[in-house]
């Protein structure tokens, strides 16, 4: 995915989008995408449109294929912008990096996130619609009429769970955590969260993003040690 060469002023083409035409494009998949975080993500380095000679940027298929990296990266996996800028930078090095977590390199990542039918969620997750209904009961998954990846994800761990005999009933205070997460990601976030401007919506954003990630790491590491009473 190599990194748009954006120093040079180049006139516009028919290859060559504006910021109206790339939000046309990937407004249905990403309806949060404004042109203030389009500038936002530019200012961290994370796109660099080519410039008109009257200075309007113009985004390439390239700018196109990375802001739709970044931007799934965000809604699906979370990860925090400097977190994604800096496994772009190995791309651009030519090295072949993992995600946090041991995710796939970006390569396989870059189309559009899969979506699926109920009939399509069951059967890829080999699950059966009792367990998604009672999934979506317990509010580990929420209702709707297309699903994506990460309710893929969170259906086939439910089936391998159910194997030892956990059932989404017994998870139910998950939700309950996640809301109380909540609750102290948008406490932290409310001196930046009251400036009414696009920019500091799009700061917030971020930064609820770098916070759930640091919860993560803390939740994990608990769970870790918890689970050395079963070793003893």
């Amino acid at each position: 995915m190599p990194r748009s060469a954006a120093q040079a002023r180049v006139p516009g083409g028919p290859s060559l989008l504006s910021i109206g035409q790339v939000l046309a494009k990937l407004n249905p998949e990403f309806p949060d995408l404004t042109p203030s975080k389009l500038r936002f993500l530019e200012e961290r380095q994370l796109v660099s449109p080519a410039r008109t000679e009257s200075g309007y940027r113009k985004f390439s298929p390239a700018d196109m294929e990375r802001l739709r990296f970044v931007l799934t990266m965000q809604r699906d996996h979370y990860l925090p912008l400097k977190v994604i800028r800096g496994y772009l930078a190995e791309m651009d090095a030519g090295r072949t990096p993992e995600l946090p977590g041991g995710s796939a390199p970006a390569a396989s990542m870059l189309s559009s996130e899969r979506r699926f039918t109920k009939d399509e969620l069951i059967r890829e997750a080999g699950a059966n619609a009792m367990l998604l209904g009672d999934a979506v009961s317990a509010s580990l998954i929420l209702p709707s009429d297309v699903y994506g990846e990460d309710a893929l994800a969170v259906l086939k761990s439910l089936v391998e769970l159910q194997r030892s005999g956990i059932e989404p009933r017994h998870l139910r205070g998950f939700r309950a955590a996640a809301e109380r997460e909540l609750g102290l990601i948008e406490n932290a976030l409310m001196p930046v969260s009251r400036r009414k401007d696009a920019s500091s919506r799009a700061r917030a954003a971020e930064m609820a993003r770098e916070i759930a990630g640091q919860l993560e790491v803390v939740r994990s590491s608990l769970i870790r040690s918890a689970l050395t009473r079963l070793d003893s």
